[in-house]
């Protein structure tokens, strides 16, 4: 079967975000109001049965010992870690830039792919940066660009908050970027202008020196 059979609408990918803070559910709740294909569960990854990709939203190191992180290596196993370390080192040659993703097989039969995201280079406070929209924005364009080229497809994502434990981001403003960087992979722009770029950064509010 070509890449090209059986290919996965953008309108089709369905999105479940999962965090056991109800406060981050709640703010999730009002920020994809309305967004198709959402769904909002206030617990822990370990407990979904049915998605095919889950986000590392790591460091730029593929360091993955703490929060989360260690929470996905204990359930998919040390090797991961391993192949994702060498997956930085041999394309990204040691250090994976914020605002990018890549998906990588986890070898799990029900969940068999990860993006790995970093929201951070090493941890540290994210709260007055883009990086949660980046983060998100990256994961989103890596899924797209692997239903398009790849055999096995992912059709159901599992995102964790990015940037909202030791980043220390605001609940709802992480959930305001994660919401705009959605919504704006669902609704590309048939041209783009600086009116257009314009208004995108006055939405997103950070990004460069804070002033």
């Amino acid at each position: 079967m070509s890449p090209e059979k059986n290919q996965v609408k953008v309108t089709d990918l369905k999105l479940i975000l999962v965090d056991p803070i109800e406060e981050l559910c709640s703010a999730w709740r009002q920020e994809f109001d309305g967004v198709q294909a959402v769904s909002i569960v206030t617990g822990y990854f370990e407990e979904l049965t049915d998605y095919d990709c889950l986000v590392s939203a790591g460091n730029s190191f593929g360091l993955m010992d703490g929060g989360v992180d260690l929470a996905i290596i204990r359930y998919f196993g040390l090797e991961l870690m391993e192949r994702v370390q060498e997956h930085i080192i041999q394309q990204f040659r040691g250090e994976q830039p914020v605002g990018t993703s890549f998906i990588i097989g986890t070898g799990h039969p029900q969940h068999p792919f990860l993006a790995h995201t970093p929201t951070m280079r090493v941890p540290m406070l994210i709260s007055q940066t883009d990086n949660v929209y980046q983060a998100m924005w990256a994961m989103l364009l890596a899924v797209w660009q692997h239903n398009q080229k790849e055999i096995r497809k992912i059709r159901t994502v599992a995102c964790p908050g990015l940037g909202t434990a030791t980043g220390r981001m605001p609940f709802q403003r992480a959930a305001k970027h994660m919401a705009l960087a959605y919504k704006n992979f669902l609704n590309p722009p048939q041209t783009i202008s600086w009116p257009y770029a314009e208004s995108r950064q006055t939405a997103i509010g950070s990004g460069g020196d804070v002033t």
